[in-house]
Protein backbone atom coordinates (compact mmCIF):
# COMPACT_ATOMS: atom_id res chain seq x y z
CA UNK A 1 0.00 0.00 0.00
CA UNK A 2 1.20 3.31 -0.96
CA UNK A 3 2.30 5.64 1.98
CA UNK A 4 0.36 8.52 1.10
CA UNK A 5 -2.50 7.63 -1.17
CA UNK A 6 -4.43 4.36 -2.80
CA UNK A 7 -2.90 0.57 -3.22
CA UNK A 8 0.10 -0.16 -5.12
CA UNK A 9 2.00 2.85 -6.44
CA UNK A 10 3.05 1.61 -9.14
CA UNK A 11 -0.64 1.53 -10.98
CA UNK A 12 -1.19 5.30 -9.72
CA UNK A 13 -3.67 7.50 -12.31
CA UNK A 14 -3.01 10.41 -13.55
CA UNK A 15 -6.07 12.14 -14.99
CA UNK A 16 -6.66 12.26 -19.03
CA UNK A 17 -6.52 15.49 -20.53
CA UNK A 18 -10.49 15.12 -21.35
CA UNK A 19 -10.93 14.55 -18.03
CA UNK A 20 -8.66 16.96 -16.57
CA UNK A 21 -10.51 19.72 -18.75
CA UNK A 22 -14.09 18.36 -17.53
CA UNK A 23 -12.92 18.25 -13.38
CA UNK A 24 -11.69 22.07 -14.08
CA UNK A 25 -14.55 23.39 -15.61
CA UNK A 26 -17.11 21.63 -13.71
CA UNK A 27 -15.58 21.76 -10.23
CA UNK A 28 -14.09 25.44 -10.92
CA UNK A 29 -11.19 24.69 -9.67
CA UNK A 30 -8.63 27.74 -8.87
CA UNK A 31 -5.65 25.96 -7.88
CA UNK A 32 -3.82 22.53 -7.29
CA UNK A 33 -4.09 20.71 -4.27
CA UNK A 34 -1.23 20.62 -1.83
CA UNK A 35 1.21 18.02 -2.76
CA UNK A 36 2.44 15.30 -1.33
CA UNK A 37 5.15 15.77 0.12
CA UNK A 38 8.81 13.47 0.68
CA UNK A 39 8.38 10.85 3.35
CA UNK A 40 11.83 11.70 4.68
CA UNK A 41 10.30 15.18 5.51
CA UNK A 42 7.32 14.87 7.39
CA UNK A 43 7.82 15.60 11.24
CA UNK A 44 6.60 12.79 13.54
CA UNK A 45 5.78 13.39 17.19
CA UNK A 46 8.31 12.49 19.44
CA UNK A 47 8.62 9.07 21.11
CA UNK A 48 6.36 8.78 24.57
CA UNK A 49 7.04 4.89 24.66
CA UNK A 50 8.75 4.19 28.25
CA UNK A 51 11.59 2.90 27.85
CA UNK A 52 10.22 -0.17 30.65
CA UNK A 53 7.33 -0.36 28.11
CA UNK A 54 9.51 -0.60 24.88
CA UNK A 55 11.75 -3.25 26.45
CA UNK A 56 8.61 -5.18 27.58
CA UNK A 57 7.66 -5.58 23.98
CA UNK A 58 10.80 -6.26 22.73
CA UNK A 59 10.99 -9.24 24.99
CA UNK A 60 7.93 -10.40 24.15
CA UNK A 61 7.69 -9.97 20.05
CA UNK A 62 11.71 -10.26 19.65
CA UNK A 63 13.21 -6.46 18.69
CA UNK A 64 12.64 -7.34 15.13
CA UNK A 65 8.86 -7.27 15.82
CA UNK A 66 8.81 -4.19 17.92
CA UNK A 67 9.26 -1.11 15.13
CA UNK A 68 9.80 2.57 16.12
CA UNK A 69 11.97 3.69 13.01
CA UNK A 70 9.85 7.37 11.12
CA UNK A 71 9.14 4.60 8.26
CA UNK A 72 6.65 2.17 10.27
CA UNK A 73 5.07 5.03 11.98
CA UNK A 74 3.73 7.01 9.01
CA UNK A 75 2.88 3.74 7.46
CA UNK A 76 0.30 3.25 10.75
CA UNK A 77 -0.77 6.74 11.12
CA UNK A 78 -3.66 6.95 9.14
CA UNK A 79 -6.42 5.09 7.51
CA UNK A 80 -7.19 6.33 3.72
CA UNK A 81 -9.92 8.60 3.41
CA UNK A 82 -9.72 11.81 2.05
CA UNK A 83 -9.62 13.38 5.80
CA UNK A 84 -6.47 11.19 6.09
CA UNK A 85 -5.02 11.84 2.96
CA UNK A 86 -5.19 15.52 3.15
CA UNK A 87 -3.73 15.30 7.20
CA UNK A 88 -0.77 13.41 5.27
CA UNK A 89 -0.09 15.95 2.67
CA UNK A 90 -0.41 18.40 5.69
CA UNK A 91 2.30 17.10 7.43
CA UNK A 92 -0.57 16.49 10.67
CA UNK A 93 0.78 13.38 12.15
CA UNK A 94 -0.20 14.03 15.89
CA UNK A 95 -2.12 10.44 15.92
CA UNK A 96 1.36 8.28 14.44
CA UNK A 97 1.79 5.87 16.97
CA UNK A 98 5.26 5.60 18.74
CA UNK A 99 5.59 1.76 17.60
CA UNK A 100 4.56 -0.86 15.39
CA UNK A 101 4.06 -4.17 17.28
CA UNK A 102 3.46 -7.72 15.23
CA UNK A 103 2.62 -10.50 17.07
CA UNK A 104 2.88 -14.23 15.43
CA UNK A 105 0.24 -16.06 17.32
CA UNK A 106 -2.73 -15.54 19.99
CA UNK A 107 -0.72 -16.04 23.05
CA UNK A 108 1.51 -12.83 21.84
CA UNK A 109 -1.42 -10.80 21.31
CA UNK A 110 -3.02 -11.98 24.80
CA UNK A 111 0.57 -11.17 26.32
CA UNK A 112 1.14 -7.94 24.59
CA UNK A 113 -2.66 -6.45 25.65
CA UNK A 114 -1.85 -7.33 29.73
CA UNK A 115 1.53 -5.57 29.40
CA UNK A 116 0.11 -2.69 27.34
CA UNK A 117 -2.75 -2.21 30.00
CA UNK A 118 -0.50 -2.67 32.65
CA UNK A 119 1.80 0.59 31.15
CA UNK A 120 -1.50 2.47 30.07
CA UNK A 121 -0.37 2.03 26.38
CA UNK A 122 -3.34 2.75 23.91
CA UNK A 123 -3.86 -0.05 21.29
CA UNK A 124 -4.60 0.16 17.73
CA UNK A 125 -5.25 -2.85 15.92
CA UNK A 126 -4.47 -2.33 12.16
CA UNK A 127 -4.56 -4.83 9.40
CA UNK A 128 -4.82 -3.36 5.74
CA UNK A 129 -4.89 0.03 6.91
CA UNK A 130 -8.53 0.41 4.71
CA UNK A 131 -9.96 2.49 7.07
CA UNK A 132 -12.58 5.65 5.82
CA UNK A 133 -14.08 6.53 9.43
CA UNK A 134 -11.58 7.43 11.29
CA UNK A 135 -10.85 3.83 12.52
CA UNK A 136 -6.91 4.57 12.71
CA UNK A 137 -7.34 7.72 14.44
CA UNK A 138 -7.60 7.46 18.87
CA UNK A 139 -7.85 9.35 21.47
CA UNK A 140 -5.13 8.41 23.11
CA UNK A 141 -4.02 12.00 25.27
CA UNK A 142 -4.73 10.55 28.69
CA UNK A 143 -2.52 7.52 27.72
CA UNK A 144 1.46 6.93 28.19
CA UNK A 145 2.17 6.27 24.52
CA UNK A 146 -0.20 4.49 21.49
CA UNK A 147 0.41 1.14 19.56
CA UNK A 148 0.11 0.08 16.42
CA UNK A 149 -0.86 -3.92 16.33
CA UNK A 150 -0.23 -5.08 13.21
CA UNK A 151 -1.92 -8.15 11.99
CA UNK A 152 0.34 -9.22 9.30
CA UNK A 153 2.08 -12.34 10.76
CA UNK A 154 -1.30 -14.10 11.57
CA UNK A 155 -1.76 -14.91 8.16
CA UNK A 156 -2.54 -18.68 7.81
CA UNK A 157 -5.53 -20.89 6.54
CA UNK A 158 -5.34 -22.95 10.27
CA UNK A 159 -8.15 -25.45 8.87
CA UNK A 160 -10.68 -26.03 6.27
CA UNK A 161 -13.50 -28.36 7.30
CA UNK A 162 -14.74 -29.56 4.08
CA UNK A 163 -17.86 -31.60 5.02
CA UNK A 164 -19.21 -28.05 6.84
CA UNK A 165 -17.54 -26.29 3.89
CA UNK A 166 -16.18 -23.66 6.99
CA UNK A 167 -12.97 -22.66 6.80
CA UNK A 168 -10.66 -21.16 9.98
CA UNK A 169 -8.75 -18.22 8.77
CA UNK A 170 -6.53 -15.84 10.77
CA UNK A 171 -7.46 -12.01 10.72
CA UNK A 172 -4.03 -10.85 9.09
CA UNK A 173 -4.39 -12.43 5.67
CA UNK A 174 -5.43 -10.15 3.01
CA UNK A 175 -8.75 -10.39 0.49
CA UNK A 176 -6.29 -11.85 -2.68
CA UNK A 177 -4.58 -14.27 -0.59
CA UNK A 178 -7.47 -15.54 1.46
CA UNK A 179 -8.99 -15.91 -2.42
CA UNK A 180 -5.95 -18.02 -3.67
CA UNK A 181 -5.75 -20.52 -0.65
CA UNK A 182 -9.36 -21.24 -0.56
CA UNK A 183 -9.21 -21.34 -4.27
CA UNK A 184 -6.65 -24.45 -4.50
CA UNK A 185 -9.36 -26.23 -2.25
CA UNK A 186 -12.15 -25.63 -5.05
CA UNK A 187 -14.26 -22.62 -2.81
CA UNK A 188 -14.30 -18.63 -1.95
CA UNK A 189 -15.43 -16.74 0.37
CA UNK A 190 -17.42 -14.29 -2.36
CA UNK A 191 -16.35 -11.30 -0.34
CA UNK A 192 -15.21 -8.62 -2.57
CA UNK A 193 -15.14 -5.24 -1.25
CA UNK A 194 -13.27 -2.45 -3.44
CA UNK A 195 -10.84 -2.76 -0.53
CA UNK A 196 -10.32 -6.55 -1.51
CA UNK A 197 -6.99 -5.70 -2.89
CA UNK A 198 -5.50 -4.61 0.71
CA UNK A 199 -8.20 -5.31 3.07
CA UNK A 200 -7.82 -8.13 5.54
CA UNK A 201 -10.05 -10.99 7.10
CA UNK A 202 -9.82 -9.24 10.61
CA UNK A 203 -10.60 -6.12 8.83
CA UNK A 204 -13.82 -7.75 7.38
CA UNK A 205 -15.15 -8.66 10.52
CA UNK A 206 -14.22 -5.96 12.40
CA UNK A 207 -16.01 -3.08 10.39
CA UNK A 208 -18.99 -5.84 8.98
CA UNK A 209 -17.95 -5.28 6.06
CA UNK A 210 -20.12 -6.00 2.68
CA UNK A 211 -18.51 -6.88 -0.78
CA UNK A 212 -19.41 -5.99 -4.09
CA UNK A 213 -21.25 -9.27 -4.55
CA UNK A 214 -23.27 -9.39 -1.60
CA UNK A 215 -26.43 -9.77 -2.94
CA UNK A 216 -25.54 -13.39 -3.97
CA UNK A 217 -23.15 -14.08 -1.39
CA UNK A 218 -24.21 -12.31 1.34
CA UNK A 219 -22.60 -9.48 4.15
CA UNK A 220 -19.41 -10.58 5.33
CA UNK A 221 -20.43 -10.95 9.01
CA UNK A 222 -23.47 -13.27 7.91
CA UNK A 223 -20.95 -15.87 6.68
CA UNK A 224 -19.09 -15.69 10.36
CA UNK A 225 -19.55 -18.70 12.34
CA UNK A 226 -17.29 -18.57 15.00
CA UNK A 227 -14.98 -15.61 16.33
CA UNK A 228 -11.37 -15.87 18.42
CA UNK A 229 -10.78 -12.34 20.18
CA UNK A 230 -8.18 -11.90 22.30
CA UNK A 231 -9.01 -9.12 25.38
CA UNK A 232 -6.80 -8.01 27.90
CA UNK A 233 -8.95 -10.28 30.12
CA UNK A 234 -8.68 -13.17 28.33
CA UNK A 235 -9.88 -15.01 25.13
CA UNK A 236 -13.49 -15.51 23.89
CA UNK A 237 -14.62 -17.80 21.56
CA UNK A 238 -18.13 -16.86 20.38
CA UNK A 239 -19.89 -19.91 17.90
CA UNK A 240 -20.31 -23.01 18.74
CA UNK A 241 -22.61 -23.98 15.82
CA UNK A 242 -24.22 -23.01 13.08
CA UNK A 243 -27.49 -21.42 15.18
CA UNK A 244 -28.07 -21.44 19.08
CA UNK A 245 -30.49 -20.44 21.51
CA UNK A 246 -27.57 -20.60 24.13
CA UNK A 247 -28.59 -16.80 24.88
CA UNK A 248 -27.43 -13.89 22.94
CA UNK A 249 -25.16 -14.16 19.87
CA UNK A 250 -21.97 -12.69 21.16
CA UNK A 251 -20.91 -12.93 17.50
CA UNK A 252 -22.77 -10.27 16.49
CA UNK A 253 -21.66 -8.55 19.76
CA UNK A 254 -17.56 -8.94 18.21
CA UNK A 255 -18.49 -7.95 14.70
CA UNK A 256 -18.24 -4.41 13.92
CA UNK A 257 -17.14 -3.58 17.66
CA UNK A 258 -13.50 -2.20 15.48
CA UNK A 259 -11.18 -3.23 18.28
CA UNK A 260 -12.55 -1.41 20.59
CA UNK A 261 -13.49 -4.50 22.93
CA UNK A 262 -10.67 -7.34 21.71
CA UNK A 263 -8.78 -7.94 18.29
CA UNK A 264 -9.77 -11.20 16.14
CA UNK A 265 -7.03 -13.42 15.76
CA UNK A 266 -9.17 -16.26 14.35
CA UNK A 267 -12.30 -16.16 11.89
CA UNK A 268 -14.42 -19.02 10.87
CA UNK A 269 -16.26 -18.83 7.80
CA UNK A 270 -18.96 -20.34 5.76
CA UNK A 271 -17.76 -21.16 1.91
CA UNK A 272 -18.69 -21.49 -1.23
CA UNK A 273 -17.89 -23.63 -4.09
CA UNK A 274 -15.65 -21.67 -6.60
CA UNK A 275 -17.66 -20.53 -9.29
CA UNK A 276 -17.79 -22.21 -12.78
CA UNK A 277 -19.20 -19.47 -14.52
CA UNK A 278 -19.03 -15.47 -13.97
CA UNK A 279 -20.79 -13.37 -16.15
CA UNK A 280 -21.53 -9.29 -15.54
CA UNK A 281 -23.93 -7.41 -17.56
CA UNK A 282 -25.11 -4.03 -18.35
CA UNK A 283 -28.54 -2.56 -18.31
CA UNK A 284 -29.84 0.81 -18.95
CA UNK A 285 -32.99 2.66 -17.64
CA UNK A 286 -34.28 5.77 -18.87
CA UNK A 287 -34.84 7.10 -14.67
CA UNK A 288 -33.03 6.51 -10.73
CA UNK A 289 -36.94 5.92 -10.10
CA UNK A 290 -37.52 2.86 -12.75
CA UNK A 291 -34.39 1.55 -12.09
CA UNK A 292 -34.73 1.12 -8.24
CA UNK A 293 -38.33 -0.32 -8.66
CA UNK A 294 -36.82 -3.05 -11.10
CA UNK A 295 -34.31 -3.71 -8.46
CA UNK A 296 -36.33 -3.61 -5.66
CA UNK A 297 -38.47 -6.59 -7.56
CA UNK A 298 -35.37 -8.54 -7.77
CA UNK A 299 -34.15 -8.56 -4.60
CA UNK A 300 -37.75 -9.17 -3.41
CA UNK A 301 -39.01 -11.81 -5.44
CA UNK A 302 -35.81 -12.88 -6.97
CA UNK A 303 -34.18 -14.07 -9.16
CA UNK A 304 -31.60 -12.20 -7.44
CA UNK A 305 -28.18 -11.85 -9.17
CA UNK A 306 -24.56 -12.39 -7.39
CA UNK A 307 -24.07 -8.78 -8.45
CA UNK A 308 -26.68 -6.27 -8.47
CA UNK A 309 -26.03 -2.49 -8.83
CA UNK A 310 -27.70 0.29 -10.23
CA UNK A 311 -26.11 4.54 -10.73
CA UNK A 312 -28.06 7.32 -10.70
CA UNK A 313 -28.20 9.65 -13.47
CA UNK A 314 -25.00 11.52 -12.54
CA UNK A 315 -22.64 8.97 -11.97
CA UNK A 316 -23.96 7.29 -15.39
CA UNK A 317 -23.20 10.48 -17.22
CA UNK A 318 -19.52 10.31 -15.83
CA UNK A 319 -18.95 6.53 -16.07
CA UNK A 320 -17.81 6.00 -13.11
CA UNK A 321 -19.52 2.43 -12.72
CA UNK A 322 -16.72 2.10 -15.53
CA UNK A 323 -13.55 3.86 -14.58
CA UNK A 324 -11.73 3.59 -17.50
CA UNK A 325 -14.07 5.44 -19.59
CA UNK A 326 -14.23 8.45 -16.92
CA UNK A 327 -14.27 11.61 -18.87
CA UNK A 328 -14.24 9.70 -22.57
CA UNK A 329 -17.50 11.34 -23.29
CA UNK A 330 -20.44 8.19 -21.85
CA UNK A 331 -23.59 7.29 -22.82
CA UNK A 332 -26.74 9.24 -23.81
CA UNK A 333 -28.96 9.96 -20.26
CA UNK A 334 -30.54 7.23 -18.23
CA UNK A 335 -29.14 5.07 -15.19
CA UNK A 336 -26.89 2.10 -15.54
CA UNK A 337 -27.53 -0.98 -13.92
CA UNK A 338 -24.76 -3.96 -13.13
CA UNK A 339 -26.09 -7.14 -12.85
CA UNK A 340 -23.47 -10.01 -12.25
CA UNK A 341 -23.60 -13.62 -12.47
CA UNK A 342 -21.78 -16.48 -10.34
CA UNK A 343 -21.80 -20.47 -10.59
CA UNK A 344 -22.44 -23.15 -12.27
CA UNK A 345 -23.05 -23.18 -15.98
CA UNK A 346 -26.55 -24.18 -15.67
CA UNK A 347 -27.89 -22.22 -12.51
CA UNK A 348 -26.20 -19.02 -13.88
CA UNK A 349 -27.86 -19.33 -17.67
CA UNK A 350 -30.93 -20.13 -15.59
CA UNK A 351 -31.07 -16.89 -13.46
CA UNK A 352 -29.30 -14.35 -16.60
CA UNK A 353 -32.33 -16.09 -18.57
CA UNK A 354 -35.04 -14.98 -16.09
CA UNK A 355 -33.35 -11.67 -14.85
CA UNK A 356 -33.13 -10.20 -18.36
CA UNK A 357 -36.90 -10.76 -19.19
CA UNK A 358 -37.60 -9.13 -16.11
CA UNK A 359 -35.50 -6.28 -16.47
CA UNK A 360 -36.77 -5.85 -20.49
CA UNK A 361 -40.34 -5.74 -19.34
CA UNK A 362 -39.24 -3.31 -16.43
CA UNK A 363 -38.11 -1.02 -19.90
CA UNK A 364 -34.09 -1.44 -19.38
CA UNK A 365 -32.20 -1.99 -22.58
CA UNK A 366 -28.89 -3.69 -22.61
CA UNK A 367 -25.81 -1.79 -22.62
CA UNK A 368 -22.77 -3.76 -24.67
CA UNK A 369 -20.37 -4.02 -22.61
CA UNK A 370 -21.31 -2.34 -19.68
CA UNK A 371 -20.94 -5.24 -17.50
CA UNK A 372 -17.19 -6.93 -18.17
CA UNK A 373 -15.79 -2.96 -18.23
CA UNK A 374 -17.40 -3.15 -14.95
CA UNK A 375 -15.77 -5.93 -13.83
CA UNK A 376 -11.74 -4.65 -15.26
CA UNK A 377 -12.57 -1.28 -13.58
CA UNK A 378 -14.20 -2.88 -10.03
CA UNK A 379 -11.20 -1.82 -8.11
CA UNK A 380 -9.64 1.30 -9.98
CA UNK A 381 -12.10 4.17 -8.69
CA UNK A 382 -9.90 4.79 -5.66
CA UNK A 383 -6.76 5.07 -7.44
CA UNK A 384 -8.43 8.40 -9.41
CA UNK A 385 -9.03 10.25 -5.78
CA UNK A 386 -5.29 11.09 -5.55
CA UNK A 387 -4.47 12.57 -9.12
CA UNK A 388 -7.79 14.52 -7.98
CA UNK A 389 -6.63 15.77 -4.87
CA UNK A 390 -3.34 16.79 -7.18
CA UNK A 391 -5.50 18.85 -9.45
CA UNK A 392 -7.17 20.45 -6.70
CA UNK A 393 -10.40 18.82 -6.38
CA UNK A 394 -12.05 17.75 -2.81
CA UNK A 395 -13.53 13.76 -3.74
CA UNK A 396 -14.73 11.68 -1.01
CA UNK A 397 -17.56 9.17 -0.40
CA UNK A 398 -19.93 8.47 2.52
CA UNK A 399 -22.81 5.50 2.47
CA UNK A 400 -26.12 4.45 4.31
CA UNK A 401 -29.00 2.14 3.78
CA UNK A 402 -32.73 2.08 4.32
CA UNK A 403 -35.82 0.55 3.39
CA UNK A 404 -37.29 0.59 0.33
CA UNK A 405 -39.95 2.93 1.36
CA UNK A 406 -37.66 5.29 2.72
CA UNK A 407 -34.69 5.06 -0.03
CA UNK A 408 -35.74 7.63 -2.16
CA UNK A 409 -36.34 9.94 0.55
CA UNK A 410 -32.92 9.16 1.86
CA UNK A 411 -31.27 9.69 -1.14
CA UNK A 412 -32.86 13.39 -2.19
CA UNK A 413 -32.08 13.90 1.80
CA UNK A 414 -28.40 13.56 1.55
CA UNK A 415 -27.56 15.13 -1.81
CA UNK A 416 -29.87 18.24 -0.96
CA UNK A 417 -27.26 18.54 2.26
CA UNK A 418 -24.24 18.13 0.24
CA UNK A 419 -25.50 20.84 -2.32
CA UNK A 420 -26.70 23.26 -0.13
CA UNK A 421 -23.52 22.94 2.18
CA UNK A 422 -20.73 23.20 -0.20
CA UNK A 423 -23.13 25.56 -2.26
CA UNK A 424 -22.64 27.58 0.87
CA UNK A 425 -19.24 27.10 1.04
CA UNK A 426 -18.35 28.82 -2.26
CA UNK A 427 -17.82 25.55 -3.92
CA UNK A 428 -20.88 23.66 -5.52
CA UNK A 429 -20.30 20.30 -5.77
CA UNK A 430 -20.80 17.17 -8.27
CA UNK A 431 -22.79 14.64 -6.11
CA UNK A 432 -23.13 10.91 -7.76
CA UNK A 433 -24.87 7.77 -5.80
CA UNK A 434 -25.54 4.47 -6.17
CA UNK A 435 -27.26 1.51 -4.70
CA UNK A 436 -24.89 -1.34 -4.22
CA UNK A 437 -26.34 -3.66 -1.75
CA UNK A 438 -29.87 -5.27 -1.70
CA UNK A 439 -31.86 -7.01 0.72
CA UNK A 440 -35.48 -8.14 0.67
CA UNK A 441 -36.38 -5.13 2.81
CA UNK A 442 -33.94 -2.47 1.67
CA UNK A 443 -31.22 -1.31 0.14
CA UNK A 444 -27.52 0.89 0.49
CA UNK A 445 -27.20 3.93 -1.23
CA UNK A 446 -23.03 5.45 -1.72
CA UNK A 447 -22.43 8.98 -3.15
CA UNK A 448 -19.43 10.26 -4.38
CA UNK A 449 -18.85 13.88 -4.06
CA UNK A 450 -16.58 16.50 -5.17
CA UNK A 451 -16.14 19.97 -5.57
CA UNK A 452 -13.30 22.37 -5.22
CA UNK A 453 -11.16 22.41 -2.42
CA UNK A 454 -10.49 25.70 -0.20
CA UNK A 455 -8.13 26.47 1.50
CA UNK A 456 -8.73 24.36 4.78
CA UNK A 457 -10.38 21.09 2.73
CA UNK A 458 -10.31 19.58 6.06
CA UNK A 459 -13.21 22.04 8.07
CA UNK A 460 -14.79 22.39 4.37
CA UNK A 461 -15.41 18.31 3.99
CA UNK A 462 -16.25 18.19 7.82
CA UNK A 463 -19.13 20.99 7.70
CA UNK A 464 -20.23 18.92 4.54
CA UNK A 465 -20.11 15.42 6.37
CA UNK A 466 -21.95 16.93 9.03
CA UNK A 467 -24.50 18.36 7.19
CA UNK A 468 -24.92 14.69 5.04
CA UNK A 469 -25.18 12.76 8.55
CA UNK A 470 -27.52 14.81 10.21
CA UNK A 471 -29.56 13.93 6.78
CA UNK A 472 -29.42 10.39 7.14
CA UNK A 473 -30.73 10.27 10.59
CA UNK A 474 -33.51 13.09 9.85
CA UNK A 475 -34.79 10.55 7.04
CA UNK A 476 -34.43 7.47 9.06
CA UNK A 477 -30.93 5.57 7.59
CA UNK A 478 -28.16 4.76 9.10
CA UNK A 479 -25.10 6.34 9.88
CA UNK A 480 -23.47 3.47 8.00
CA UNK A 481 -23.76 0.39 5.81
CA UNK A 482 -20.82 -0.78 5.35
CA UNK A 483 -17.83 1.78 5.99
CA UNK A 484 -18.07 1.41 10.16
CA UNK A 485 -18.46 3.85 12.74
CA UNK A 486 -14.87 5.00 13.57
CA UNK A 487 -14.09 7.87 15.64
CA UNK A 488 -15.97 9.95 12.34
CA UNK A 489 -19.35 8.71 12.62
CA UNK A 490 -19.21 8.67 16.52
CA UNK A 491 -21.28 11.50 17.51
CA UNK A 492 -24.47 10.25 14.79
CA UNK A 493 -23.70 6.70 16.23
CA UNK A 494 -24.13 7.54 19.57
CA UNK A 495 -27.97 9.41 18.44
CA UNK A 496 -28.74 6.57 16.31
CA UNK A 497 -28.49 4.10 19.31
CA UNK A 498 -29.72 5.90 21.92
CA UNK A 499 -27.74 6.75 25.55
CA UNK A 500 -28.98 3.27 27.34
CA UNK A 501 -27.45 1.13 24.41
CA UNK A 502 -24.34 3.16 24.39
CA UNK A 503 -24.19 2.64 28.29
CA UNK A 504 -24.90 -1.21 27.67
CA UNK A 505 -22.12 -1.15 25.01
CA UNK A 506 -19.57 1.01 27.47
CA UNK A 507 -20.17 -1.75 29.92
CA UNK A 508 -19.53 -4.25 27.84
CA UNK A 509 -16.07 -2.99 26.82
CA UNK A 510 -15.61 -1.85 30.43
CA UNK A 511 -15.72 -5.71 31.15
CA UNK A 512 -13.21 -6.61 28.96
CA UNK A 513 -11.07 -4.28 28.86
CA UNK A 514 -11.04 -2.07 31.74
CA UNK A 515 -8.38 0.08 31.06
CA UNK A 516 -9.65 1.27 28.04
CA UNK A 517 -6.38 0.95 26.45
CA UNK A 518 -8.63 -0.59 22.95
CA UNK A 519 -8.77 1.87 20.40
CA UNK A 520 -9.99 4.73 22.65
CA UNK A 521 -12.79 7.24 20.73
CA UNK A 522 -12.87 4.50 18.11
CA UNK A 523 -17.02 3.13 18.03
CA UNK A 524 -17.48 4.58 21.65
CA UNK A 525 -16.85 7.43 23.96
CA UNK A 526 -13.68 7.48 25.99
Amino acid sequence: MSWSGWGDPARAQALSPELAQLVHGALRIQRPGTPVPAIASLRLPALRLPAAALARLRELLGPTHVRTDPEARIRHACGRSTPDLLRLRANALEAAPDAVVEPGTHEQVLELLRACASHRIAVVPFGGGTSVVGGLMPRADRFSATVALDLRRLAALVELDEVSRVATLEPGLRGPEAEALLAARGYTLGHFPQSFEYATIGGFAATRSSGQASAGYGRFDERVVRLRVATPRGTIVAGEAPRSAAGPDLRQLLLGSEGAFGVITAVSLELSPLPAVRIYDGWRFDGFADGLEAVRRLAQDGPVPTVLRLSDEVETALDLARPEQIGRGGAAGGCLAITGFEGTAADVARRRESVTAILREAGARPEPDAGPAWERGRYSAPYLRDALLDAGALVETLESAAFWSGVPRLYEAVRGALVDELTAQGTPPVVLGHVSHVYPTGASLYFTVACAQLDDPLTQWRRAKAAACDAILVAGGTITHHHGVGSDHLPWYERQAGELAIGALAAVKRQLDPDGILNPGVLLPQ
